[in-house]
């Protein structure tokens, strides 16, 4: 089958090298010059920046996506882990390095904290392991077409219930550890999710087993090599890449199903099945006119976003700085009220700073940096009004990133805010979709076909199993596994 492919996002690839890979013929349509969709890179001034994910889990999924086109990762990129994994500053003035590895996490703890708390966490990665293995296979990769079908794997269902996770996460981390800054290096990963520990169902703590677990790792030039690698890798196993090229519109016949997609106003490409990549409600409201987008789409709860300033600068950074750097804010369930029920800023913002230089010190020149800092924002439908208060809301952000003694004389800067992440097609301006409540999740979360549109398939983390580079890894896969589901009924 001829199929064409929106978006050469991480989802668009993972989808293209699963379906090269089963012999159809694939063309990816991509509006940008360079792979990678919200995996971008900034490449001035001898600086190579990375703009979007800064955190590799589950490498295992990337290296199924090449071995699915025929190819060998280690032949297109390198994967290296990263250790420690985090760096954790506390607002009593304590740090604690995420390690990678069991028995050295074990003696960090012991050493940061105490004896209890450290024999807590071997108990801790056992519920997390059992958790991942009852969740991975039934409810992450897998097609879900009615919440009926969450009936299907019950002794999977029932093992989640046993395990607590239909529990909350906050209370289920603080079951394990009694010190509360270990409840939050263990239960921050919810804001992945979109939610606050508080609410969030102890289920997600599986992203917490994909980091804390089984490691965190970059790729040897960026994280955008990880694109950059599975764009050549499927190139070279016979799918066509079309840069710098916008897809306007996908057509479809007067019965409803697909036919191809428009380029410009006259262009269009001829396919039989439409994989689209692009965030799943713009996609609909933009390019399916007439096609209404999933309730839980028009009307869901959307993630929060977050305010990014990406940069090159002079200097270097603190001696005891680490790859992965969370600075955290004093008020911790305070913040998250803010973040998510009150629509404001964080009173006192817990932030992320990657240094990807660190370890690379290929991606900034000699004597210089890279330097990565999110901040967590409300999304658009908060109450800041960024045109008027983004240049305070920066100002803070640089002179607190300056007294944590990080380099901040630029050379080259990019900044992100809810309304550049709503102009480059996020919905509601976050670059994290729909939150992960249960009602948005699993066969609830808007489904990756629509039996209006026949032919028409999604991937990315809008549609199932969600947000996360090992999730939107694994929508390709699920995107994939539709088109051949369509093959077979169209053709038998």
């Amino acid at each position: 089958m001829k199929v064409a492919v929106i978006g050469a996002g991480l989802g668009g690839l993972s989808a293209a090298a699963h379906l090269v890979g089963a012999g159809h013929e694939v063309t990816i349509v991509e509006r940008d010059s360079i792979p990678g969709g919200r995996a971008g890179m900034i490449v001035a001034d001898g600086f190579r920046l990375d703009n979007g994910p800064t955190v590799l889990t589950m490498p295992n999924l990337l290296e199924t996506a090449f071995n699915a086109c025929g190819a060998e990762m280690k032949d297109y990129v390198t994967i290296n882990p990263v250790d420690p994994m985090y760096r954790a500053v506390y607002a009593d003035g304590s740090t604690l390095f995420v390690r990678h590895g069991r028995e050295a996490m074990t003696e960090e703890i012991r050493a940061f904290s105490n004896a209890k708390e450290a024999e807590s966490f071997g108990a801790f990665c056992d519920w997390l392991e059992k958790l991942y293995r009852a969740e991975m296979d039934s409810f992450i990769d897998t097609n879900f077409n009615s919440p009926l079908d969450l009936v299907k794997p019950w002794k999977s269902g029932l093992e989640l219930v046993r395990l607590g996770g239909f529990g909350k996460l906050g209370k289920k981390v603080a079951s394990f550890f009694e010190d509360e800054r270990l409840q939050r290096i263990f239960s921050f990963q919810s804001m992945y999710a979109g939610l606050a520990p508080y609410e969030a169902l102890a289920l997600y703590a599986v992203i917490t087993y994909m980091d804390s677990v089984e490691g965190v790792y970059v790729p040897e030039g960026g994280m955008h090599m990880m694109a950059a690698g599975l764009a050549d890798a499927v190139t070279d196993a016979g799918v066509e890449i079309r840069y710098d090229t916008a897809v306007t519109r996908i057509l479809r016949r007067s019965g409803g199903a697909v036919t191809g997609v428009e380029i410009g106003d006259s262009d269009r490409i001829d396919a039989d099945v439409v994989v689209c990549n692009p965030d799943l409600p713009v996609a609909y409201r933009e390019l399916l006119p007439g096609v209404n987008a999933p309730r839980s789409a028009r009307n869901g709860k959307y993630s929060p976003s977050c305010l990014l300033w990406v940069a090159g600068v002079k200097g270097l950074p603190p001696a005891d700085a680490s790859h992965h750097n969370i600075h955290f804010g004093k008020d911790w369930d305070g913040s998250f009220k803010a973040l998510i029920d009150d629509g404001v800023r964080m009173p006192d913002p817990s932030i992320l700073v990657t240094l990807h230089s660190l370890d690379d010190p290929s991606l900034a020149p000699e004597g210089h940096s890279s330097i990565y800092v999110l901040e967590p924002t409300p999304n658009l439908s908060g109450t800041i009004d960024w045109p008027k208060e983004r240049d305070g809301i920066m100002g803070e952000l640089r002179e607190r990133v300056d007294a944590l003694g990080y380099p901040t004389e630029v050379v080259v800067e990019e900044i992100y805010d809810p309304t550049d992440w709503e102009r480059m097609g996020m919905e509601q301006g976050t670059p994290f979709a729909l939150a992960h409540t249960f009602f948005q999740t699993g066969p609830f979360r808007p489904s990756n076909v629509n039996r209006k549109v026949p032919g028409l398939v999604f991937t990315g983390s809008s549609t199932q199993p969600g947000v996360g580079v090992p999730m939107v890894l694994v929508s390709g896969k699920l995107a994939a596994e539709r088109v051949e589901q369509y093959a077979r009924q169209r053709y038998r």
